[in-house]
Parts: structure tokens; C-alpha cells; sequence
């Protein structure tokens, strides 16, 4: 293998990532149009596995919920989820009363730390096409020292990612949305306070990438300890030193070296995934992340005793009025409005 490229894999709906990321899941679902509730209708659910739908052969699931898509009320501890939305939108609600709507291009920061609970559901606000929705969701670890940092979330909405447009010598385009870290002297938007991509020096980067035909960029050399991967999800091939990489891949690639990506004849999307490893004991129980077995026997301990804070709504699967556009609510009651209406 070229010593730029340390390995290749197919790309999965779930990997591990390898420190200081814990997991990335990729979800695409082609949901029908809803049925007016922004629920599936019944007549679509004949034979599926409600409550625990996960079969990768169907083109939509259900995942945990029962009539609308998603993952209602659940606890996290001890790590960050970064989720990017490609297509769709998401409705956030959680054990502070914070709640929102998020979709296309936006992204939500949320710091579980000491303990939270909250829901994510993927309403079908419309009732007259398809609802397809697209995301990637990120586990990123959070260092000892901050496992029990008070909860917090916010949003990166699209309008405000900062954006580098690269331009080759045939005038083709490369597109780099810089969620983390930095590319071309452009700074990221400011990721939670305690997050361990809040610190320059761990080199976190978190990128979506779009190449028009015959585009290309380059990874800067960063160290050799930093953790690289690339998840070239969607377009026909590109090349990296003259090896040709096929879409539904996932690389690993070094983190010394400069390593240009030249895309082919069709437009190609990818996935940024880098950083400095946190360099501790990482032990992953269903939703909690600590750093020893006595430590998650304490997450569940807590969890059952307090709730971490209870569930201020009245349903286990929250959702908000169906042509409510992108916004944000704060457990303060502030809100941010990005857009009145649905699209």
C-alpha cells in the first residue's frame, strides 16, 4: 500500500474511527411522504421490527421508533455526538427542555459530559413527496478530566459554516465545509467549550467535502500521530498518488504527508474525520462512555437514581409542528430562527 494510504475498507453504516472518535454512523433513508401526523403510514409498517428496525436491506428504517423515525428519549454520558445532516431534517428535544429543527447542511454539537437524555426524530413533514432523509452522526470522546462536564448543545447552521471554494488550474471546484478545525487559514465556528476539538493543538478536523468533476484539494501534512480518515460516500472514483479509490470506501491515510485528492468524471462527496488521539482507557457500554467498568456501573447507577434531570415532555418521541422551519431553542427559552416554514 502507498505509504500515503494506510489502508482501505468498504464503507460501512457504522465504523469505528479510532481515537479520538469513537464512531461514525451513516444514515439514508428514502421515507415515503407522510401521513399528515409526520408519522409513517401503518399500511407501510407490515413485517418491520418495530421498535428495533435496523435491516440494512430495506431502503428506509424505522431505527427505534414506532411511528415516527428515529430515536426517541435515551441517555448519553462521558462523550460528544456531532451530527451532520445532509438531506432531511431532525428534531431535537432533551432532559434540559431544549428542543430545535435542524436539517440540510446544518449541524448539532451536543456534549453529553456528566449526563443528558434527549431524542432525535426524523419527521415526514411533507405529505406529498418522498421525505428522504441523509446524515452522518459522530461520537467524539471526551478526555477524563472533562467526562463530567455540565451538559450542552448547539447548533452550526449551514448558513454559517464556513466554506473554502478551491479552484484547479481547469477551473474545476472543490468545496470544503469546515465544521472542525481549519483548512487554508479558515477557521471552524467554536465547537463546545469543553469539547476536545476546542483545543487547536489536537488537530481535530471535520469536514464534508463536495469534488465537481476533475476537482482536486490536498490534505495538509498535520503529525505523524494524528488519526486520518476519509469516507468517500457518494460519486464513481477518484485518486490519491495514482491509486484509483471507488466510491463506499473508507480510508485511513497518513497524518505527515501531503495528500492530493483528484476526483473523476463525476461529482464525488466525502467525510473528513482527523485528530490527535486522547491517549486513554476507552471502555463503551450501550450509551455511556467512561474510562473503566467501575465508572459505567456508576452511569447506570446515576441514570436510574436521577434521570439525569428527568423528561420535560409529555411523549417519549417529541416532535414539532410539522411546518415549523430550522430553529433552535435554548433550555434558557432563548431561540434562533433560521427559517419560518418547512421546504
Amino acid at each position: 500500500m502507498d505509504k500515503k494510504i494506510i489502508s482501505i475498507e468498504d464503507f460501512k453504516f457504522r465504523e469505528d474511527v479510532g481515537d479520538p472518535y469513537l464512531a461514525r454512523m451513516h444514515h439514508i433513508d428514502y421515507y415515503p411522504s407522510g401521513n399528515g401526523n409526520m408519522e409513517v403510514d401503518k399500511s407501510e409498517l407490515n413485517g418491520r421490527n418495530i421498535g428495533n428496525d435496523f435491516d440494512l436491506s430495506y431502503s428506509w428504517k424505522m431505527y427505534h421508533g414506532k411511528n415516527v423515525p428515529g430515536f426517541p428519549v435515551h441517555p448519553h454520558r462521558g462523550f460528544e455526538t456531532v451530527t451532520v445532516v445532509l438531506q432531511g431534517y431532525v428534531d431535537h428535544s432533551d432532559s434540559r427542555g431544549a428542543t430545535g429543527r435542524y436539517g440540510a447542511g446544518d449541524v448539532q454539537w451536543m456534549t453529553a459530559g456528566s449526563g443528558m437524555q434527549h431524542a432525535e426524530m426524523f419527521p415526514l413533514v411533507h405529505d406529498d413527496k418522498e421525505n428522504t432523509l441523509e446524515l452522518f452522526q459522530i461520537w467524539l470522546n471526551l478526555p477524563a478530566k472533562d467526562k463530567f462536564v455540565e451538559p450542552s448543545y448547539k447548533m452550526l447552521w449551514a448558513e454559517d459554516i464556513p466554506t473554502v471554494k478551491e479552484k484547479n488550474d481547469s477551473g474545476n471546484i472543490a468545496t470544503i465545509n469546515v465544521i472542525a478545525g481549519s483548512y487554508k487559514n479558515v477557521d471552524s465556528l467554536d465547537p463546545n467549550p469543553n469539547s476536545w476539538a476546542n483545543n487547536k493543538d489536537n488537530h481535530v478536523g471535520i469536514w464534508t467535502i463536495h469534488l465537481e468533476p476533475g476537482a482536486s484539494f490536498t490534505l495538509p501534512s498535520i503529525s505523524s500521530s494524528l488519526n486520518r480518515n476519509l469516507y468517500y460516500y457518494k460519486g464513481k472514483n477518484i485518486s490519491i498518488d495514482n491509486n484509483i479509490i471507488k466510491t463506499n470506501s473508507s480510508l485511513k491515510l497518513a497524518g505527515d504527508e501531503e495528500i492530493e485528492i483528484v476526483n473523476g468524471e463525476k461529482d464525488s462527496y466525502l467525510l473528513l474525520l482527523e485528530g490527535e488521539p486522547i491517549n486513554e482507557p476507552v471502555v463503551n457500554y450501550g450509551p455511556f462512555v467512561m474510562n473503566n467498568m467501575d465508572e459505567i456501573k456508576q452511569a447506570y447507577s446515576d441514570y436510574n437514581a436521577t434521570k439525569f434531570g428527568g423528561w420535560p415532555w409529555d411523549r417519549s418521541d417529541p416532535v414539532n409542528i410539522k411546518n415549523k422551519g430550522r430553529f433552535s431553542k435554548y433550555e434558557d427559552g432563548s431561540v434562533n430562527i433560521k427559517e419560518e416554514f418547512v421546504k
